[in-house]
C-alpha cells in the first residue's frame, strides 16, 4: 500500500489484537512511530491491551510517557486502557492516581477499579467504590455479587443481589448463574428455588450455564432428585447441545453431586450411561467416579475406570494421581496405591500426603514416618493435612513419642496452627497406648474442651482400656455437647456391659431411646463381580440365606477346634453365654465373610467394608479363619483396614 495513514495502520494494529498476536501488534507500532504516522486514540488502546497481555509493565509505562510527550488527547476509552493495564499488571499504586485524576468516568471504568479491589481480596473497599457509583447497570451488579462472593464474603453478596433486584435492574443469565453458585455456597435451598421460579417464568432453563449451576445448587443443597430431573430434561432433548461443553459439564456435574450426597450406585449408573452415549469423560468426572469408587470400596469398578483413563489418554496430574492412590488405598490395594505414586511425574506435596495418609489407614505407621521424613530432607513443605496423615499413623501403630515430636515440629518450625483433627489425632495418639491420665491433661492444657471429636476419641479409648470411671467423666462432657449423638451412650453401654453391670448398660440404652436418639446398624458389604451384597446383623434378606448360614455354623465349628472361641461378654445384654454366642455368630462381617468364601476361589482376597469399628469377637475370627483357610481378608472398618493373613493381623492387635 503506498499511502499508509493512521486509518489504515490503526485497521491493522486492532485485527492483529483482536487475534492476540501480541508480538506482531508491537512491531507494527514500532513501524508506525519510525514512519511518522501519529497514533490516534484506538490505536493506542490496542497497544496497551497487547502490553497487558504480555505483561510489559515497563513497555506499557512507555506508551503512557509517549502520550504525555506527545499531547495525544486523552478520551474514556484511552484512559480506560491505561487503567486495565496498570490493574492487570498490579500497579495498584498508578492505576488509583489515574482513576482519581479522570475527568470523566464510564461504567467501564468503574468496573474496571471495582474488579482490582476484589482481585486482591479489598472487599470492603471494592463495595464503597461500588456504592460511590451512580450509574449501575447490570454488568456492574454482576461484578460485585460475584467478586464478593469469590472472595468469601457470601452473606454480604446475598444483600448485594436483594440490592439489585430492589434497583430495578434487570437480572440477566449471568445475574441467575451467580445467583444459583450463591444458592450453592449458601445451602440456602429457599433462595435457589426463588431463582429456579424467575428461570422458568423466563423461559431461559434451556440454557447450558444456568441448568448446570440449577444442577450444583440442588445438589449441594441435598436435593439430587430435583437435580436429576433438570439433568434429564437436558437429556430428552430440552435445550441440549450434543457432546458441547454445557452437556460435559451437566454430565460431570450431576455425577460429582451423586457423589458428594454419598449416592455411589446411581453416580456408577450415570457413569455407565454417559460412557454408552460416548459423551466425552472430562477430568473432572473421572476424579469424582474415582472418589465414589473409593468410598464406597468397589476395587473392581475402580480398576476399570483407572483402565479407561489410560485407554482414553487423560494425562494424570498430581489431583488425578492423588486421586487414584486414595482410591486403592481405600479399597485395600496399598500395593496398587504406591506403583501409582512410583510412577507419579510431578511429585508435589498433594501425593506424597495421598501415599502418607494411605499408609495410615493401612496401619504401616514406620513407612508413613519413613515417607515424611524422606519428603522433608527433599525440602518439600508438608501441610496441614499431611501432618493428619503422620499423627493418624502414629497413633495406629503406638508411635506415641514420634507422634508427639511431629505435633511439635508443625506448631514450632512450620508454624501450622493445629486443628480439631490434629487435636483429635493426639487425644487418640495417647488414649491408645493407654495414657489416659495424659490424654486428660492434653485436652485441659490445649483448652480444646470444646471440641466433641476429641472427646469421642477421648471415650473410645476408655472403652478399649475399660476404665469405667474415666469413662464415666468422659461421656457426662461429651454428652453436654453432643446430646443426641448415639455414640457416646452406645460406647458408655458398651463399657458397662464387658464389666457385666447389666442394669446401669440397660439404663444407658433406655435414655438413649427417651431422648429420640437413633443410631446407625452396623452394615458389611463386599463386591463381587461387580455387584455390591450388603449385609446386616442376623440379615436373612439375602437369596443365599440358607447356604451363608449353614456354612458359617460350620465354619465356627471348625475354628473352635483351633483355638477360637466367642467372647460373650462382647453382647450388650444380659444373656446366657450359649445366646451371646449365637448372636455374635451374626455379626454382619461374619455373614459377609461366609458369603465370600462361598462365591470366591481360595486365591480370591475376600475384601469386606465395615461402616463401624470391628468388634474384638469379629477381630479374632478374622484372624483364625485367615488361618484355618489359608485365606488373605482385607477389612476396612469405620477407623481403618486389617489386613489378615496366616492367623494375624496387620494391625498387631493394636486398634
Amino acid at each position: 500500500m503506498s499511502q499508509r495513514d493512521v486509518r489504515s495502520w490503526t485497521i491493522l494494529v486492532s485485527t492483529f489484537a483482536r487475534v492476540v498476536s501480541n508480538g506482531v501488534v508491537l512491531e507494527l507500532f514500532e513501524d508506525m512511530l519510525s514512519e511518522g504516522i501519529k497514533p490516534n486514540q484506538f490505536t493506542l488502546s490496542s497497544v496497551l491491551k497487547c502490553c497487558s497481555s504480555l505483561s510489559e509493565l515497563r513497555l506499557g509505562k512507555g506508551v503512557h510517557g509517549w502520550i504525555l510527550r506527545n499531547g495525544v488527547d486523552f478520551d474514556v476509552v484511552l484512559e480506560n486502557s491505561l487503567l486495565d493495564f496498570y490493574v492487570k499488571r498490579g500497579d495498584f499504586g498508578s492505576a488509583k492516581l489515574l482513576f482519581e485524576l479522570m475527568e470523566e468516568r464510564n461504567s467501564v471504568t468503574w468496573n474496571i477499579m471495582i474488579g482490582a479491589h476484589l482481585s486482591v481480596g479489598d472487599v470492603y473497599e471494592a463495595v464503597d467504590l461500588f456504592r460511590r457509583f451512580s450509574f449501575k447497570d447490570v454488568a456492574s451488579w454482576n461484578i460485585i455479587i460475584n467478586g464478593v462472593m469469590r472472595n468469601g464474603f457470601e452473606k454480604i453478596a446475598l444483600e448485594l443481589l436483594y440490592e439489585m433486584v430492589k434497583s430495578g435492574t434487570l437480572l440477566n443469565k449471568v445475574t441467575f448463574s451467580i445467583a444459583l453458585v450463591l444458592g450453592s455456597l449458601l445451602m440456602d435451598l429457599e433462595l435457589g428455588k426463588q431463582i429456579h421460579g424467575r428461570v422458568l417464568t423466563l423461559g431461559i432453563e434451556v440454557d447450558g450455564f444456568i441448568r448446570n449451576s440449577l444442577i450444583d445448587m440442588y445438589c449441594k443443597c441435598g436435593k439430587t432428585e430435583i437435580a436429576l430431573k433438570v439433568f434429564e430434561k437436558m437429556i430428552m432433548g430440552y435445550g441440549r447441545k450434543e457432546n458441547s461443553i454445557e452437556e460435559i459439564v451437566s454430565w460431570s456435574s450431576i455425577i460429582s453431586g451423586l457423589v458428594l450426597n454419598g449416592q455411589f450406585e446411581d453416580a456408577f449408573k450415570t457413569f455407565t450411561s454417559m460412557i454408552r452415549k460416548e459423551i466425552e469423560v472430562d477430568r473432572f468426572t473421572v476424579t469424582s467416579i474415582i472418589s465414589a469408587c473409593a468410598n464406597s470400596g468397589v476395587l473392581e469398578l475402580g480398576q476399570q475406570v483407572h483402565a479407561f483413563i489410560k485407554k482414553t489418554g487423560h494425562k494424570v496430574d498430581a489431583h488425578l494421581g492423588s486421586s487414584l492412590i486414595d482410591m486403592y488405598a481405600k479399597c485395600g490395594n496399598l500395593d496398587d496405591a504406591e506403583m501409582i505414586f512410583k510412577q507419579a511425574n510431578d511429585m508435589n506435596i498433594v501425593l506424597w500426603t495421598s501415599m502418607i495418609s494411605s499408609c495410615a489407614l493401612h496401619g504401616q505407621g514406620r513407612e508413613a514416618v519413613r515417607l515424611f521424613e524422606f519428603l522433608a530432607s527433599e525440602g518439600i513443605k508438608p501441610n496441614e493435612v499431611t501432618f493428619i496423615g503422620v499423627l493418624t499413623a502414629c497413633s495406629h501403630a503406638g508411635l506415641v513419642e514420634e507422634g508427639c515430636r511431629y505435633f511439635r515440629l508443625m506448631k514450632e518450625v512450620f508454624g501450622i496452627k493445629p486443628g480439631v483433627e490434629h487435636f483429635t489425632c493426639m487425644v487418640d495418639l495417647y488414649g491408645r497406648a493407654g495414657q489416659l491420665n495424659e490424654t486428660k491433661k492434653f485436652i485441659l492444657e490445649n483448652g480444646i474442651y470444646h471440641i466433641s471429636a476429641v472427646w469421642r476419641s477421648f471415650l473410645s479409648s476408655c472403652r478399649l482400656h475399660r476404665d469405667v470411671g474415666m469413662a464415666e467423666w468422659v461421656s457426662e462432657k461429651l454428652l453436654r455437647l453432643e446430646p443426641l449423638d448415639a455414640g457416646p451412650y452406645i460406647l458408655l453401654s458398651n463399657i458397662f456391659a464387658t464389666k457385666q453391670r447389666w442394669e446401669v448398660a440397660a439404663d444407658m440404652r433406655s435414655m438413649m431411646q427417651s431422648r429420640g436418639v437413633k443410631m446407625n446398624p452396623g452394615q458389611s458389604w463386599i463386591q463381587i463381580r461387580n455387584q455390591v451384597h450388603t449385609f446386616v446383623m442376623g440379615d436373612r434378606s439375602h437369596p443365599q440365606k440358607d447356604e451363608i448360614y449353614a456354612y458359617l455354623d460350620k465354619l465356627i465349628g471348625r475354628l473352635r477346634e483351633i483355638g477360637y472361641s466367642s467372647d460373650a461378654k462382647l453382647v450388650m445384654q444380659d444373656v446366657e453365654e450359649e445366646q451371646g454366642e449365637m448372636l455374635l455368630g451374626f455379626h454382619s462381617e461374619k455373614l459377609a465373610t461366609a458369603y465370600s468364601i462361598i462365591n470366591t476361589t481360595s486365591q480370591t482376597p475376600i475384601r469386606i467394608m465395615k461402616n463401624l469399628r470391628v468388634c474384638n469377637d469379629c477381630h479374632n475370627f478374622m484372624k483364625y479363619t485367615s488361618q484355618l483357610l489359608d485365606r488373605e481378608i482385607i477389612v476396612r472398618d469405620i477407623r481403618r483396614f486389617h489386613h489378615f493373613k496366616h492367623g494375624s493381623c496387620s494391625c498387631r492387635d493394636y486398634w
